[in-house]
Order: structure tokens, then sequence, then C-alpha cells
């Protein structure tokens, strides 16, 4: 099974952005945070670059033919977190659950966050694979009490799970944190198991190359994992493959 995580930045390079999902069709599931659905006209306080408010529609367009894509939305109803399933892929159950509550932020990055799920059978085995996109609060991503706390609740909805789990996402953390220690405590942390250097792509030009993390149960065998090296967004995309 293949797996590509990626902060898709609202689709500010919309048309490399595009192209990689042609390209990358084959893969059997997609965890993409920022994403914006049916926000034209809506009330939104972020500024927007070139955010395209219309980004899962684009995405579902270009994976018609092989996905079926679910979104959850973390701000008002239009901006969250999105997954694309393989269409024979057998998909038990699909949800999210709240991590961190503000539903009135003096700060855009600051809205409340969720985490995305899907419960899928594969060759018999069940598994549970889980997105998030943590909270950004403009100071870096150093440990917060809203940090730790958010944290704490990812992990407290992991130990419920009794299928094998594979955790992807933007935390928004560095690698020394206890925020992502928690998360990460009883899981193989694949960033760190390869010694990746970098999660971001040349279009970061801030301080800190790390914002993106795949944690796996520590009995899924891998067979692949990398930083791919599209240039999609200012996040590198992740790929992973398990047995």
């Amino acid at each position: 099974m293949k797996i590509i995580t990626l902060n898709t930045w609202s689709g500010v390079v919309l048309e490399p952005l595009l192209n990689f999902f042609q390209h990358y069709q084959d893969v059997d599931i997609f965890c993409l945070q920022e994403v914006y659905k049916d926000a034209e006209g809506k009330d939104d306080s972020h500024p927007h670059l070139d955010m395209k408010l219309d980004l899962f529609q684009r995405i579902e367009t270009v994976l018609e033919d092989t996905h079926l894509g679910y979104f959850r939305p973390a701000y008002k109803d239009f901006y969250g977190l999105a997954i694309f399933v393989k269409k024979d892929l057998i998909l038990n159950e699909e949800g999210d659950v709240v991590i961190y509550e503000n539903n009135n932020p003096e700060q855009r990055g600051r809205h409340g966050r969720n985490l995305q799920y899907i419960r899928i059978n594969h060759r018999e085995q069940n598994l549970l694979i889980a997105n998030v996109h943590g909270l950004w609060n403009g100071m870096g991503k150093t440990d917060t009490d809203e940090r730790i706390s958010q944290s704490q609740k990812i992990k407290k909805f992991l130990t419920k799970q009794t299928e094998p789990i594979v955790l992807v996402g933007d935390f928004n953390l560095n690698p020394d944190t206890k925020s992502l220690a928690i998360v990460s405590e009883g899981f193989r942390d694949l960033i760190q198991e390869h010694n990746i250097a970098s999660t971001r792509t040349t279009l970061y030009t801030k301080d800190g190359k790390f914002a993106d993390y795949a944690f796996v149960s520590k009995n899924i065998n891998v067979r692949d994992f990398k930083v791919l090296p599209e240039e999609v967004s200012d996040h590198a995309a992740l790929y992973l493959e398990i047995d």
C-alpha cells in the first residue's frame, strides 16, 4: 500500500500540484492538509496569497477515475483536511475528532484543529490511517500548553484503537519537542529512522526545516519511505509504502 501526505499550501503552486496528483495516481491514499472546499465568496480572514478556494474540487477532478475524496473542515465549513482513497480499497469508516477547540480565533492560524481518519480493510488486514494538521501560533514550532494538550488528545484517540495505525501530517512541531514525543511514543518515527534533514522545499524561506512527520505502529512492515523531490508546496510530500 502506498500513502502520500502533503500540506498543499492551499494550491498556491496550482499547476505543478495538479500535475503531481496526475503523476502519482497509482498511490492508494493521499492525506492532505490546508485544503479549501467550496470557499468562494465565504468569509475567510486568511491573507490568501493565491490560495485556491476550490482546491478540493480541482484535485477531485484530477483523481475522479481512481479515487474518492473525503473532506473534514477545521475552520468554519470550508477549510481543513482531505483524504483521497483508491476506489478499489474497502473503506469501513471515515471521520474526525477534535484535537484543539477554538471557535473564535483572534489569529486565523489559531483556529480549531481536528484529526481525520479512515479505517480500511486491505488484504484481510484492518488498518487505521490518521491525518493531522497541528496548531500554528505564529511563534515557531516549540512546546506550548495548547500543543501539549493537542498531542494528549491525539494520543488518547489512538490508544483506543485496536488495529495497526499510520499517523501522518503537518504537526507544526520541532523534532525535539515534548508535544511530538507524546504523539510518537509507541510508534516508529520514520523521519527520525531515515535521518530526514528537512520536510520543506525551497519555497519555504523561514527558519526551521521540520513540520511534517510519519509514524507507524511497530508491527507494520515499511517497504519504502522518502521525501519526494517535487516542489508543489512550501512543504515536501512524504511517500510511504507498507506491506
